[in-house]
């Protein structure tokens, strides 16, 4: 039945024109913008996943920059290191020369004074961006805060933006710990909160021939303050006077300090100051904690010790800064305390190399795993060209098909006008 009322033919024609029409709009929105899925309206899962993971690119590229900032302030830092090493196997060279007599012993210790200035250049030009990694002195005001920083520099560098399923963002770093290789003294605190005959237990007189121990046992009276034996900015403190010394033997813990290595600070610390006052009769020998003092001198000797709190923590090369090869004595208790201070430079450059290396590590990672971050983004959003450039001109096709359908159910009514002739 044909009507001019109702045209059925011509409203099938006017959906199928509109679908394709908005169809078409579709395509051609892919092939201008590149992207199948442009705003949450075209598929609202996928955009916000890529939406999420657009985000985590725009952190990866902030950490990579993070990183590279990190990477060149520990690269400043080791290269700091090993000029240093470089410098005191130098110095001990010269040392080495002082040994011999008939060396110029005056122009020698110019020489190591000149070196040792250009050490404490280098400790403090070794920074970048303001931050010096050759620098770990730093106490604080009070004495939480020395307990907590005293020689425990450590900066941490962003590494990562770690996301769980529950899209909860947890960050991640890489720690550089500072190693101080400058040449400041130590200071020996005033404090006397802790037990000298716990912290640093030894026999009080060592007989001529007998040999007395001196064992580092730490703040054990005193382990409930922040739950340690042994705190950052603790002084251990032999008096000198009795064993012929004219200075005391003493040592600041840092931060991170066993009993072992005070022990072992304060075994060189004696060694130096016994082979440069020209003491004979006296042996100094280490077990882990505990000093061995060999007494050989044809007299008893009291021995004295002490322990505070609240010192000063000295520089990684603090010894360094008492050589004096100005006398033979002095040049041979030098040459015998020098190989820890190499150790010391070493350990320093390593430490910093090793953190580089890991940082440049993670930087690659960042960046590959950015791209590929990008990559996962391109395959849920991007349009596929070729399939909507086919498809563009097939829609084009349908378009002109559609028109021509519409035009002709549009003048299907025309027909009724002739039975009326």
């Amino acid at each position: 039945m044909s009507s001019i009322l109702t045209n059925n033919s011509a409203m099938v024609a006017l959906q199928t024109l509109k679908s394709i029409n908005s169809d078409l709009s579709k395509t051609q929105s892919m092939i201008s913008t590149g992207k199948a899925v442009g705003s949450a309206k075209d598929n609202a899962a996928v955009w916000s996943i890529s939406k999420v993971m657009e985000s985590d690119v725009k952190g990866f590229k902030a950490i990579s920059e993070s990183l590279s900032l990190g990477e060149s302030t520990v690269a400043v830092a080791r290269n700091g290191a090993e000029k240093i090493t470089d410098l005191l196997n130098d110095i001990k060279g010269k040392i080495i020369a002082a040994n011999e007599e008939n060396f110029d012993a005056d122009k020698l210790q110019t020489d190591l004074s000149a070196l040792r200035d250009q050490i404490t250049s280098i400790t403090g030009a070794a920074q970048f961006n303001g931050l010096n990694l050759l620098s770990n002195t730093e106490t604080g005001g009070d004495l939480d805060a020395i307990i907590a920083n005293a020689g425990s520099g450590t900066v941490n560098v962003l590494s990562s933006l770690d996301r769980d399923a529950n899209q909860n963002v947890a960050s991640s770093t890489i720690g550089a710990g500072k190693q101080d290789l400058g040449l400041n003294a130590g200071t020996v605190g005033a404090g006397t909160d802790i037990t000298a005959g716990t912290a640093l237990a030894g026999a009080g007189a060592i007989a001529d021939g007998a040999v007395g121990t001196l064992t580092v046992a730490g703040d054990a009276a005193l382990a409930a303050r922040e739950g340690n034996a042994v705190l950052a900015g603790d002084s251990y403190s032999i008096t000198g006077a009795p064993f012929g010394l004219s200075a005391n033997v003493t040592y600041v813990a840092r931060d991170g300090d066993t009993v072992t290595d005070i022990a072992k600070a304060l075994e060189a610390s004696f060694q130096f100051q016994i082979t440069s006052d020209g003491v004979t009769g006296l042996e100094v020998t280490r077990d882990g904690a505990a000093l061995s003092i060999a007494n050989d001198t044809g007299a008893s000797i009291t021995s004295a010790i002490a322990v505070t709190t609240e010192g000063s923590v000295g520089g990684g090369l603090e010894l360094l800064g008492k050589v004096d090869v100005s006398t033979l004595d002095g040049a041979k208790a030098s040459l015998g305390a020098f190989e820890s201070l190499i150790s010391k430079s070493i350990d320093a450059a390593a430490s910093f190399g090793s953190v580089e290396g890991r940082i440049s590590i993670q930087n690659d990672f960042v960046t590959s795993l950015s791209d590929s971050l990008k990559s996962g983004i391109g395959s849920l959003v991007d349009a596929n060209m070729e399939e909507a450039s086919a498809r563009l001109q097939a829609l084009q096709v349908q378009q002109q098909l559609g028109v021509q359908s519409l035009s002709i159910a549009n003048q299907a009514p025309q027909s009724i006008l002739s039975l009326f002739r």
